[in-house]
């Protein structure tokens, strides 16, 4: 992995730094990256936990949705964010996704909650007709780095009274033109979550992961939630879990943000490169002129997708599949009812997307090479089309 070979000496000597203290769980490292990536959000507060997935659960719980509740989300990302809803004993309601960008569609949402919900009882929350259940919040996903719409799904929210935890696990630093000016994902909702796990932009040497927000009663739930509920030492005043940051996660991640910069500066030169090579080719992806991208993921959709795909890997060149079964087709969520059909551009996604090769450290001839091959391929098939 290149940006840990890069920086090896600096993060032998962070490890180093913290063997010699010998506290290893929530000190002074911890406390010091809770500070750094509040700030960098423009939120006051940083929860360090123990993954991306206990940010989501942690968030859920400390927010008061749990069994009986509804929480709107995209079937469209990794498993994590539909687990953690689940994981509170609330149930996922999975509205379809924008084929441009991959993340929640705004209008769906709203399609769901004027068809389908009862905005009108005297509850405090929209009814769902079907299951007669409250929906409370919605999971927006910041995927493949680039924010999704949060104007328009934070005036839903406010008009349907529903709380927004963002699942930013993809999106450290990427940013949206909202109300005028740029804020950073994490900053929307009532909650951030992010993942430091090593495939992220800004990952660790293992799991990790941390909760940002500005409300300081909240902060302190948190604080308590991933620590089996204690308020103080043996005295518990809820059940919470065991989730914390562990210091040798939290001295690498701080000698790692040094360089996020230039590491994202990197992907972003791979992803113009992959944007004017393979345009006629492929469909590209797109990001929306009020979004600052991270550039974690160059997803490209084909119909060719599974051909290209064995083509490629037999060049040696390794590409992923970014997600193949939508959410509400898995097997475990069979009993929610959805059938396929239901969100037909999810599952469109899912047949056709592929991501290429995209990191810091990835050499430009290598990327060359990816579009070459790519391109032979697309030249090979429509040869053998006009014989």
């Amino acid at each position: 992995n290149f940006t840990n070979d890069s920086i090896k000496d600096e993060l032998r000597l962070a490890v180093e730094e913290v063997l010699g203290k010998g506290k290893f769980i929530l000190d002074a490292k911890v406390q010091i990256l809770e500070e750094k990536i509040a700030q960098s959000c423009g939120v006051n507060f940083g929860i360090g936990v123990a993954s991306g997935t206990d940010a989501l659960y942690l968030s859920l719980r400390g927010l008061g949705i749990g069994q009986g509740d509804e929480v709107i989300t995209t079937p469209y990302t990794f498993f994590a964010t539909a687990g953690a809803i689940s994981l509170t004993g609330a149930v996922p309601v999975f509205v379809d996704i924008n084929a441009d960008t991959f993340n929640i569609d705004p209008e769906k949402i709203r399609e769901f909650l004027e068809q389908q919900c009862d905005t009108l009882s005297d509850s405090k929350y929209p009814i769902n007709l079907t299951t007669k259940a409250s929906v409370k919040a919605i999971v927006p996903v910041h995927l493949f780095g680039q924010c999704a719409e949060m104007e328009p799904i934070g005036e839903i929210a406010a008009n349907y009274n529903l709380l927004v935890i963002e699942d930013a696990a993809q999106g450290f630093g990427c940013a949206q033109l909202f109300k005028g000016k740029f804020r950073f994902a994490g900053s929307f909702g009532a909650a951030g979550t992010f993942s430091f796990y090593p495939t992220k932009n800004l990952g660790g040497l293992g799991d990790g992961g941390m909760i940002v927000t500005s409300d300081e009663k909240f902060t302190a739930k948190l604080r308590m939630l991933r620590n089996h509920g204690q308020h103080a030492e043996n005295y518990h005043s809820e059940i919470g879990i065991n989730s914390r940051l562990d210091e040798i996660q939290a001295a690498v991640l701080l000698t790692k943000m040094k360089y996020l910069k230039k590491w994202n500066e990197e992907r972003q030169k791979i992803w113009q490169i992959y944007s004017e090579e393979l345009a006629r080719l492929v469909t590209i992806p797109k990001i929306k002129e009020n979004n600052q991208s991270v550039f974690h993921q160059f997803v490209i959709r084909t119909q060719q997708r599974d051909a290209l795909r064995e083509n490629l890997a037999k060049n040696g060149i390794e590409t992923k599949i970014y997600y193949p079964l939508p959410h509400h087709l898995q097997e475990c969520y069979k009993g929610l009812g959805y059938k396929e059909g239901d969100l037909p551009i999810a599952e469109r996604c899912a047949k056709e997307a592929l991501a290429l090769p995209i990191y810091p450290g990835l050499s430009l001839d290598k990327v060359e090479l990816v579009c070459d091959r790519t391109r032979k391929f697309f030249e090979s098939k429509s040869h053998h089309s006009l014989q």
